[in-house]
């Protein structure tokens, strides 16, 4: 799924953050248990854990890194290491459970020490694993170089509109200082590779077959694992469940709808209130978030860090606060202190998190990453595995054809986040050309049972996007419906995390089809 990341201290938010990616699948995948020529020695590895460095990290959290080949086509060559953590096993242990936060460009490492509580329960029967794939945080990060600058903001959409060659330039740029800046492994980043990389994680740590728990993308990569070793999967929960078929483009357009239908239950939420600052109507309410929007956008205001905040800055922070419910009553409250005293301060803090993964992220807030680790690695990473995940790239001819009839529809899916979302179309322009193997090969899978998580009012991941993917995979698939809002249910949803668990820990599927009533059912 493709979402906001934060890339700096700033408030200028970027739909379309500065990377760039290509797909190299390599040699074909070895069958049975043999790794396959020159792979031997990364299967045969054993991860060394030590305490974690660096400040705030838990006593009990122990790191460590597995090396893998840079390209799985030559894999006496180049290697990189790829950092990994885990909480033991409190009981009796089935092995690791491997945890992605989503994203792409999620940290599994910062994730998992500071949003570890919420797993503790799985320790019962796991060491639970997080890890960071490869151009993400502290394994081999791509960068673009600097951080500070954007090659496209929300903006740019309407420049694109009325002259699509300047935007396509920088674009082009873009791409260059990508490149410049990413080293080596940009050219092998992507989901193709990382459920390679997933596959060596797996045997080092100790594991016959892979458990696993993915949020979001991580539900791609999930996917893609299974159709790459369907004979290691053993229990696999997928939350939040991407798209495995739509182009970059359709799922823009998915996310503003997404957005705006999270915005239309928010604001049925807040006018409940007298406090809300949009008043006690729905409908006007609405009108009046648009309002806001336009008048940012003409006569944007100052804030501390030098940049004004402007209308489409308003939106990135609406964007991540509706991620999840538990969000929304300080959503409310810095709506109120921008509209009521001209104070950004608390929307900036929504609009530098980072979005697109689960509710704890933006709950826990930014994490302070290793100096060796570039600012903008979040949204360059995003953008790189993004890329490398899409096979489409729209021509010149194309981008000033179609962008015009491309943005009415964006904005007909939604008043305020159409703009907003509208240069995902552009997004992949000028990056080679991505994997088409997710889209073709990713389907009917022969794997032990898994379970699909899809939440109703999630803003990010249509519950649609659950069901198709559910077709895709066939009869190993069982859906469970979570009926609430937010983007994923383990976090959320008490009932989805007693179901997901019950399955890691001891096998039990809830039928398919069943679902979890809201936890505000009875609010």
């Amino acid at each position: 799924m493709l979402a906001k990341l934060s890339t700096r201290p700033s408030v200028r938010r970027c739909a379309i953050p500065c990377a760039a990616g290509l797909a190299l699948l390599g040699a074909g995948l070895p069958a049975g248990d043999d790794p396959g020529p020159g792979l031997g020695r990364f299967y045969d590895q054993k991860v060394k854990w030590s305490a974690c460095e660096g400040e705030d990290m838990p006593r009990s959290l122990q790191c460590g890194k597995v090396t893998v080949p840079l390209d799985y086509a030559e894999p006496g060559k180049a290697t990189l290491d790829l950092a990994v953590a885990r909480y033991r096993a409190t009981g009796k242990s089935r092995g690791s459970l491997l945890l992605n936060f989503g994203g792409p460009g999620g940290q599994g490492v910062g994730q998992l020490a500071m949003a570890g509580k919420d797993f503790m329960g799985l320790t019962n029967g796991y060491d639970v694993v997080g890890f960071d794939p490869r151009g993400v945080g502290r394994s081999s990060p791509v960068s673009c170089g600097n951080a500070s600058e954007d090659p496209l903001d929300p903006t740019d959409g309407d420049a694109a509109v009325a002259d699509p060659q300047v935007v396509l330039e920088k674009l082009r740029d873009a791409v260059a200082e990508c490149t410049e800046h990413s080293g080596p492994v940009l050219p092998h980043i992507g989901t193709v590779n990382v459920a390679r990389d997933l596959d060596v994680m797996r045997d080092a740590l100790g594991d016959a077959k892979l458990n696993y728990l993915g949020f979001s993308y991580g539900s791609r990569l999930g996917a893609v694992y299974a159709a790459r070793f369907p004979d290691k999967v053993d229990r696999m929960v997928l939350d939040g469940v991407d798209t495995l078929t739509e182009p970059l483009s359709e799922q823009g357009m998915v996310s503003a709808q997404g957005q705006q239908s999270a915005l239309e239950n928010f604001l049925a939420w807040c006018t409940e209130d007298i406090a809300c600052p949009f008043g006690q109507d729905p409908r006007e309410a609405r009108k009046h978030v648009v309002q806001v929007v336009e008048s940012l956008d003409r006569d944007p205001v100052p804030t501390d860090f030098g940049e004004a905040f402007s209308g489409q800055d308003f939106v990135g922070a609406l964007a991540q606060g509706l991620y999840s419910r538990e969000l929304w009553p300080s959503l409310q409250r810095a709506v109120a202190q921008l509209i009521e005293d001209g104070d950004t301060s608390r929307l900036e803090a929504f609009a530098s998190g980072g979005v697109g993964l689960p509710p704890w992220r933006a709950a826990y807030g930014g994490l302070v990453d290793p100096e060796d680790v570039p600012l903008d690695n979040p949204s360059a990473a995003l953008m790189a595995i993004n890329c490398a995940d899409d096979p489409d790239r729209p021509s010149a001819a194309q981008v000033g054809r179609d962008l015009g009839r491309l943005r009415a529809r964006y904005e007909r899916a939604s008043p305020v986040f159409g703009r907003y979302r509208l240069t995902q179309v552009l997004m992949c322009y000028g990056r080679p050309k991505g994997t088409d193997f997710i889209r073709d090969k990713v389907k009917d899978l022969d794997t032990p049972r898994m379970l699909l998580v899809g939440t109703r009012g999630d803003p990010a991941t249509p519950y649609r996007w659950t069901m198709e993917t559910a077709e895709r995979i066939g009869s190993s698939a069982v859906v469970l419906d979570n009926r609430g809002e937010g983007h994923t249910g383990y976090g959320s949803s008490k009932c989805v995390h007693r179901k997901v668990d019950a399955f890691l820990l001891y096998g039990t599927l809830p039928p398919d089809g069943s679902s979890c009533g809201s936890d505000h059912d009875s609010e």
